[in-house]
């Protein structure tokens, strides 16, 4: 007798395996790349020598196994989530009164960017920490990011993730939790926290979608104007990756599934624009960790789904219902240095009625978790200390 399916709802482990023969054409298609000529002037994207050298390595130095353990170790799981089938890490905490945290990526992050995280998080007194500290952590991939699958039709941008997220959180057993969120996964969060009866009952962002009001910019401080004109270069300058993917993800899409190096190009380059660092984002971010986040686009053949939230955004915008008045979701914010978009202090208080903290950090930039991991999980912990306590 054939055994059942199992249900929909179930929440079940899902080991990744990537056949072999998988990573040999990966590396036989980086050998065979045409390169183009170099960049005349800097600012026109990677220099050559820097993307043929990670490639080189990536063919012939980097190891998946090693990152497909990690993947493994830390509670890979699949759920089937309003008809998506969804790819998830889910790690408990041994403390018994740990309390549940969502950790949302954004693009061209992935689950993996939280890994060394975790650790602190579950399981902080073996990292220095307070037992009164602990999570128990889920991580889910986004629709068509990663292992996760990939819509076949429209209508999955930021807000029917955020539905999809709160029915993940309810069939793990979580009926109050928190939600952490970075560039997309900061409108999944946001979202989440305008949603009544969510279960969320605070929220932390290190990426504010905070965007100053022309009277807001007519009375800035000093410090507010430099917090603009960084935003107005970042849209002048850097963000020709999010208008392409914005209004022709299908375009780019057919280069990043037939291009390997084409692929890592197109997202190094935001490892090389908003990470903080003084000359290489692998002066922050160590190269393997680099490969792994792009093996997780490459391998499931992610780039043009992934690239699609950028448009579905758009579209949930034109057709949506904008959210009005404060969020009420109790929130709070670290802003890095080297990040695009920043908000001061006053802005933030005008846009969420609670503002649980606020914080300057002396360093990291837009990929905070992979930055600086520690001092991000630390802005976390303290941002919902005094909550937990009474939720």
């Amino acid at each position: 007798m054939t055994a059942a399916p199992p249900p929909d709802d179930a929440v079940l482990p899902h080991p990744i395996r990537v056949p072999d023969a998988d990573l040999e054409q990966l590396r036989t298609r980086l050998s065979t790349t045409r390169w183009p000529d170099d960049a005349t002037a800097d600012g026109q994207g990677p220099r050559l020598a820097r993307i043929q050298e990670l490639c080189t390595y990536w063919a012939t130095g980097y190891d998946w196994r090693r990152c497909e353990d990690d993947l493994n170790a830390l509670g890979s799981s699949r759920t089937v989530v309003d008809g998506l089938g969804i790819h998830l890490l889910h790690v408990r905490s041994p403390e018994p009164d740990a309390r549940p945290l969502l950790l949302c990526h954004g693009w061209p992050g992935s689950v993996l960017e939280f890994r060394r995280m975790i650790g602190p998080l579950t399981d902080p007194v073996a990292h220095g920490g307070r037992a009164e500290d602990a999570f128990h952590v889920v991580i889910p991939s986004m629709p068509g990011f990663g292992f996760s699958d990939k819509p076949t039709g429209t209508g999955w941008g930021p807000a029917r993730i955020a539905d999809a997220w709160i029915t993940l959180m309810h069939r793990l057993g979580y009926d109050a939790w928190f939600a952490q969120g970075g560039d997309w996964g900061a409108a999944v969060v946001d979202a989440i926290g305008r949603r009544p009866d969510s279960g969320c009952v605070g929220l932390h962002f290190n990426f504010p979608l905070v965007f100053p009001s022309p009277q807001e910019l007519d009375e800035a401080t000093p410090e507010e104007r430099q917090m603009a004109a960084r935003a107005q270069r970042y849209a002048t300058e850097q963000d020709a990756y999010a208008r392409e993917q914005t209004t022709r993800p299908q375009t780019i899409g057919y280069s990043l599934a037939d291009s390997p190096a084409g692929l890592a190009a197109w997202i190094y380059t935001l490892f090389e624009d908003v990470a903080d660092h003084h000359g290489s984002p692998e002066d922050v971010i160590d190269r393997d960790e680099i490969l792994d986040d792009v093996m997780l686009y490459w391998l499931p053949n992610a780039g043009a789904s992934a690239a699609r939230l950028y448009w579905e955004s758009r579209q949930e915008q034109a057709h949506g219902t904008s959210p009005s008045g404060p969020g009420p979701t109790p929130a709070g914010f670290s802003i890095f240095p080297g990040e695009a978009v920043q908000a001061s202090r006053r802005w933030v208080e005008r846009r969420y009625a609670t503002v649980l903290h606020y914080e300057q950090l002396g360093r990291g930039g837009h990929f905070a978790a992979l930055e600086q991991p520690l001092v991000l999980t630390e802005q976390i912990r303290t941002t919902f200390r005094e909550l937990r306590r009474t939720t």
